[in-house]
């Protein structure tokens, strides 16, 4: 049955709409799960908040899992659905980038949105070093342009690069989740303790 679009149920019109409506969707459970606040996403390199790494591990099983048994009951055909290309080297640096901001701001980009949505003031600065961290990527662009593609994998997955099936690597994040859940609950107990206990010293 899906993907809806390039199968032809519905028109490439409703490209929009629907972004539209998932990201509305999106941006108020981000702000239902307290991503709005800078606290709660430094919290994670911190120790004394995890909700972050839980929010998104389980969004990840359910969507990781729910399209494993969408395959299976033929509801969609994973052949059409797209795989954004790896450049391996690029991406770590990316991702490194990504994680000090994460410690400084105490946003992504996603949660800044967020918190400028609500009226936030250091949501605001963040979004304002985003913009200006986009425009200085850009005007940069052609020094840095053989690194950035360098390193294609091309449209690969994790089972793919591992020679194993989806099933087998749905099932191990499920297990690595259920055991971070559990590993970063012990965390929160002790740290908290800690706290408690420097209160009152």
């Amino acid at each position: 049955m899906g993907p809806l679009i390039p199968q032809g149920y519905i028109t490439g019109q409703w490209e929009f709409v629907i972004a539209l409506l998932i990201g509305a969707a999106f941006g108020f459970l981000l702000e239902s799960s307290g991503f709005s606040s800078s606290r709660n996403i430094a919290g994670v390199f911190y120790g004394y908040n995890f909700v972050v790494l839980r929010v998104f591990f389980t969004a990840m099983i359910v969507a990781m899992v729910g399209l494993l048994y969408f395959d299976y009951l033929g509801w969609i055909d994973m052949s059409m659905v797209f795989v954004l290309p790896t450049f391996l080297a690029p991406m770590l640096l990316g991702g490194f980038i990504m994680g000090l901001g994460f410690v400084i701001g105490g946003f992504c980009p996603g949660t800044s949105y967020t918190a400028c949505a609500i009226g936030k003031l250091d949501g605001f600065a963040f979004l304002g070093g985003f913009f200006l961290g986009v425009f200085l990527f850009s005007e940069a662009f052609p020094l840095f342009e053989k690194f950035y593609y360098s390193g294609d994998m091309g449209n690969i997955t994790i089972g793919e690069v591992l020679h194993v099936s989806d099933r087998v690597v749905a099932f191990a994040f499920v297990v690595i989740a259920i055991a971070a859940f559990y590993v970063t609950w012990l965390i929160e107990k002790k740290v908290r303790a800690n706290r408690t206990e420097s209160k009152f010293e």
